[in-house]
């Protein structure tokens, strides 16, 4: 992901619906009445090749309700925090007094800083495209006209907001050997810390109030020959502490962290590991095929409180695989920030997972292995009989290891039978750290 575009304006202007069809979803709520979108939401989109995050806002300097000022707030953040502003007016209402106050608080908000284009919506049909000169007095550089609801100039907005996103050709331009690292998990649970303590340094700010970083804050390092990007990220909270914090913005950006790394450490406090936070980031892990190691820090805390149990690293253990179940392959490093312990043993995990997501299994033994394997299994079926047939497999593709079946019937894949055959592959070859991927192609494919 190459950046933030959030879109702004009063009420009832039709964010959403350009949320909507910014993601090509329906997850922002759309209606008629002023002030339904009250919290923040983010979705992921694509236009001619670049991605970014979109983040769907409350209208404000509309008719005061309980709501304005924590939504006020919101937007605040939300013109702080991201790469693009896209200030969305009601072309059916043209420039309002209200549009002009948001104008005036984007500039303060910003700083003048962002780039900010204007978008007249609501033009349904070209013989309304003058009245989008009207928004030229709010006295912004970019305007665009577009109707949200029938797509009409989208792809035009979309083309402004794409150049207007940070470059994300820096990530491919990497050194080879290279190792993209990000520190990744909720405030206060020592991620500064350990980056300091992993590059031997003070460049990342260390306070004991959570959400201290906002940004992430890149860092290159050469370790013992190895050359790493250590990526610190900011701190994430339940959504219903998202009220009136900076939170919300930096979640976001954890995400573009997470998207443009090699591997996450999932770091989490050993006195209270798997909480929804957790679980939240690991499974944007996954999903984006990234390496994970797990890191249980303030470990000698435990050590302290715990010092009558006679296996609490046990007891962590069965907490993390019982309520992380999709985890099983992720190693767990317990670990101190503060007196270092651990750190030596992070680093020497991350290098065996950055090699296993390189491993390929060749094609003539996998299938070889994979008929031994298969042939005692009770392959999936349908109510007619109709029975899974495997007829070969090959690696497609390595970051992550990835595996394609060519089957009779990709339908009758189940994720019981999935889960299976990827807990099978990982006998063949040692994928500890890193996601398995498998795809089922029929004949045709």
């Amino acid at each position: 992901m190459s950046g933030i575009a959030a879109i702004i304006g009063r009420p009832n202007a039709g964010k959403s619906s350009l949320f909507n069809r910014f993601t090509g979803t329906k997850d922002a709520i759309v209606d008629d009445m002023p002030g339904v979108t009250r919290d923040r939401l983010y979705g992921e989109c694509e236009h001619r090749g670049k991605n970014f995050y979109v983040i769907d806002t409350g209208g404000i300097f509309g008719t005061d309700t309980e709501f304005s000022a924590g939504i006020k707030n919101h937007v605040d953040e939300a013109v702080k925090e991201c790469d693009v502003i896209i200030f969305l007016l009601d072309g059916h209402d043209g420039v309002t007094n209200s549009d002009e106050e948001i104008a005036d608080f984007i500039r303060k908000a910003s700083g003048n800083s962002k780039p900010v284009i204007v978008a007249m919506n609501k033009l349904d049909d070209p013989k309304h495209d003058d009245l989008m000169n009207d928004a030229y007095s709010l006295g912004f550089e970019n305007v665009v006209g577009l109707s949200a609801l029938h797509k009409r100039g989208v792809d035009d907005l979309l083309d402004l907001v794409t150049d207007f996103l940070p470059d994300d050709n820096e990530e491919f331009e990497t050194d080879e050997n290279e190792i993209r690292l990000v520190i990744a998990g909720k405030p206060n649970v020592g991620k500064s810390s350990l980056l300091n303590k992993i590059t031997n340094s003070e460049r990342s700010l260390v306070s004991p109030i959570a959400g201290t970083t906002r940004d992430p804050v890149d860092m290159k390092v050469n370790i013992d020959g190895q050359n790493f990007k250590i990526i610190d990220t900011a701190g994430l909270r339940r959504r219903a502490k998202f009220d009136g914090d900076l939170e919300y913005y930096s979640f976001v950006r954890t995400l573009a962290a997470v998207d443009r790394s090699d591997i996450a450490l999932l770091l989490m406090d050993a006195r209270d590991p798997c909480t929804d936070q957790d679980k939240k980031i690991a499974a944007h892990v996954v999903q984006k095929g990234k390496g994970l190691v797990i890191v249980l820090n303030k470990w000698d805390l435990i050590q302290q409180t715990d010092g009558k149990n006679k296996n609490p690293a046990d007891e962590l253990m069965k907490k993390i695989r019982d309520e992380m179940p999709f985890l099983s392959y992720a190693p767990v490093v317990f670990a101190s920030a503060l007196n270092g312990r651990g750190v030596l043993k992070i680093l020497q995990t991350v290098l065996k997972v950055n090699e296993n997501r390189r491993k390929r299994i060749p094609t003539n033994l996998l299938n070889r292995l994979m008929r031994d394997v298969l042939a005692f299994d009770r392959l999936p079926s349908d109510k007619k009989g109709r029975a899974l047939k495997v007829y070969y497999c090959s690696q497609a593709d390595a970051l992550p290891p990835t595996f394609i079946f060519f089957v009779n019937r990709p339908e009758l894949v189940n994720s019981s039978f999935e889960n299976h055959v990827k807990n099978k592959l990982r006998e063949l070859e040692d994928f500890t750290g890193t996601p398995v991927r498998t795809f089922w192609r029929g004949k045709e494919g």
